[in-house]
């Protein structure tokens, strides 16, 4: 990933931005949220840039990605204030960017009490977990089961 342009991404996210605010100008009450694939994938490239990670396949089951060490890998990013998890993640790794960004990493820890501190399975199979409440686990996980950071976020 090192040849990859970051400013040119990081301006390619700003009209993506751009376009969503220009839609939901255009259609009062509607929302035009950037989430799903993109998203995902937004998080996964960055995720793997920010943490030298190995990236699995799109649309792999169960975790996103391979650490040098060889934990598994679960990524999420939002721009929102919540995301939502389907299992428990041997690793958690929680992005955000809001609009205009950068990235901050909201958690970075063991899957385990992402997982139990998470709300009630939806329908669609997934627990909502919120940023707020990642954030203060985020504060207790030991510095030895963290992934590390090896270079800033570069969006």
């Amino acid at each position: 990933m090192e040849a990859v342009d970051w400013v040119e991404v990081a301006g390619e996210l700003e009209k993506l931005y751009e376009a969503s605010g220009r839609l939901e100008a255009m259609f009062p009450g509607r929302k035009f949220t950037l989430d799903g694939h993109l998203v995902g994938s937004i998080g996964e490239v960055v995720a793997a840039y920010m943490f030298d990670l190995d990236l699995n396949p799109a649309s792999s089951i169960g975790h996103d990605a391979v650490c040098k060490a060889g934990r598994r890998i679960e990524i999420k990013l939002t721009q929102g204030a919540s995301v939502a998890i389907r299992h428990v993640p041997d690793h958690l790794l929680v992005l955000h960017r809001p609009r205009g960004g950068p990235v901050r990493v909201v958690y970075n820890g063991p899957g385990e009490p992402a997982w139990t501190a998470a709300g009630a399975m939806q329908t669609n199979g997934q627990r909502p977990i919120r940023l707020s409440t990642l954030t203060r686990l985020d504060q207790g996980v030991d510095e030895l089961d963290r992934l590390p950071l090896v270079r800033p976020s570069p969006v």
